[in-house]
């Protein structure tokens, strides 16, 4: 497990440096955002990713890999925006987002951590397409409980779902790497 950690460290890293790249360039225009929204965004890169996976002519040349990155990062902001709210305007340093962003990182990886000791890394024998297919059906259950507006009966809550979109995205990209 010791090389999972540091494999996840390494896309993590990536992620992060694109993300804070980023925040230079918009600030964090983002914060106006509700959740429905982030959710359909993180739909829509999953949509493309499956798309990719399915059909053998693109007519737009990217492949998977900034997809995965695009899902990682807006579950990010997703995690934040459950923690601090939706606001009018833009109201964070690029400090805060970065201390943000890493607690949110280092949550879910601690949970990853947690669920690899009990499924033995498991998901090292999977295919990218079922990651995928995984991430799609967290995306649909996250869309039902928005529509209930949050209240479920015995089912996790939004934030395990991001969590869960965040590991699932890693740990595609871990194997795309590895390929």
């Amino acid at each position: 497990m010791q090389n999972t950690s540091s494999q996840y460290d390494a896309v993590i890293k990536k992620c992060r440096d694109l993300f804070l790249k980023k925040m230079q360039d918009y600030g964090c225009a983002w914060r106006i955002l509700r959740l429905p929204s982030l959710t359909d965004q993180i739909f829509i890169k999953a949509q493309r990713i499956r798309s990719i996976q399915e059909n053998e002519v693109r007519k737009v040349d990217e492949g998977e890999e900034p997809e995965f990155i695009g899902i990682i990062n807006y579950s990010v902001m997703a995690l934040i925006q459950l923690e601090k709210g939706v606001v009018e305007q833009p109201d964070l340093s690029v400090e805060e987002v970065t201390r943000l962003y890493d607690e949110k990182i280092a949550e879910t990886k601690q949970l990853m951590e947690n669920k690899n000791h009990d499924y033995g890394e498991a998901w090292r024998d999977m295919r990218v397409s079922s990651l995928t297919d995984l991430i799609l059906q967290k995306l649909l259950r996250v869309k039902q409980i928005e529509d209930n507006k949050g209240k479920t009966l015995v089912s996790e809550g939004i934030d395990a779902n991001y969590q869960d979109m965040i590991n699932y995205s890693v740990f595609a990209l871990i194997l795309l790497e590895s390929k």
